[in-house]
């Protein structure tokens, strides 16, 4: 049983009996996110003190202006990953294909394969926002010993066996789920420890906030435009809050506590939306799944979403579950 307080190593060795078929591979590769996401906060902290924030003046395969911390975030999870021996395949939305990893034997025993966003929100960094860091794992489908193929990846969101988030902000927390329900754990960075400050994580059914970029209004389709009029309406407990960071793992983080609606729909610019189905939306949604949230693209469960491509973008709407279905409600009434 959980118990607060309990430090994160303590907590994936009491719980990796959850799992008897990955002989503590599973458990170990948790702790290598552990190390690297220490790694990476350890130099956003430095954010203003050292040449770490900015552009390099670089695309990525996104067409998206790479920061220096992407770079670095994106580096230092491959790497640390890589060393440990423990994934045979990632995908990063900082590169343009997946990786393949080799064991120090040539060969490709590895189970698990691991998809990020290595740093999510970069861009807020130099005005000292929040930013994150989000992952999602699956067992490979092709045979062990084999390199990794686009398949292993191309997998459906209710295929993964864990996911999570690290959130950099007022203090650093690796939350995460293995299908067991959302735990928690905050950085002391005094010890370099994490210490599980919010177990079992619940979205509330009903929430007050609806976070979505409003500056993008007059491209939204119409139903999505209803709805945010209807959060805007004073009748009941509305209106709603409108609170908007423009950084994922910070929007659904404080959603998932105090109740909310994250939304990020296709739109006139945007027909597909703009985050990553693989990336974003389905680490996201299995976390909103396990602490009692929903997730959808308006009219299908994300994580029954089909993966056709790498970067494939997809609408998002994701947070409490009364807030999200009526969501949907607006959207699937406009043909």
């Amino acid at each position: 049983m959980a118990t607060k307080n309990q430090s994160l190593g303590e907590f994936i060795i009491e719980h990796q009996a959850a799992f008897p078929y990955s002989s503590g591979e599973l458990s170990r590769l948790i702790n290598s996110i552990r190390l690297a996401a220490k790694m990476v906060n350890h130099e956003v902290n430095k954010a203003g003190l050292v040449d770490i924030t900015g552009s390099i003046g670089e695309i990525n395969t996104q067409g998206e202006d790479q920061q220096k911390l992407d770079v670095f975030a994106n580096d230092t999870f491959i790497r640390t990953l890589t060393n440990r021996q423990i994934v045979c395949g990632i995908a990063s939305e900082e590169n343009d294909d997946f990786i393949t990893i080799e064991g120090n034997d040539g060969n490709h025993a590895s189970k698990y394969v691991v998809l990020m966003d290595p740093l999510d929100g970069s861009s807020n960094i130099d005005v000292n926002v929040s930013v994150g860091t989000i992952f999602s794992i699956y067992r490979r489908v092709t045979p062990p010993g084999t390199p990794v193929q686009l398949e292993d990846f191309l997998q459906p969101g209710n295929q993964q066996v864990a996911a999570g988030y690290i959130i950099y902000g007022t203090s650093t927390m690796l939350v995460y789920t293995t299908g067991h329900g959302v735990n928690g754990f905050t950085l002391n960075p005094a010890l370099g420890t994490y210490y599980l400050s919010h177990p079992n994580m619940q979205f509330p059914e009903d929430g007050r906030i609806y976070s979505v970029n409003e500056g993008n209004y007059v491209h939204f389709p119409q139903g999505i435009k209803d709805y945010i009029k209807y959060c805007q309406k004073e009748e009941g407990d509305r209106p709603y809050t409108s609170r908007y960071i423009g950084s994922l793992v910070s929007d659904i983080h404080r959603n998932m506590i105090k109740g909310g609606i994250y939304m990020y729909p296709k739109s006139s610019k945007a027909s597909n939306g703009k985050l990553r189905l693989l990336y974003e939306c389905n680490p996201m949604a299995f976390i909103a799944e396990q602490a009692g949230g929903k997730a959808s693209d308006g009219h299908t469960r994300i994580l029954d979403l089909k993966p056709e491509e790498l970067h494939q973008r997809v609408p998002f709407i994701c947070g409490s579950k009364n807030m999200v279905e009526k969501a949907e409600q607006f959207i699937q009434r406009i043909p």
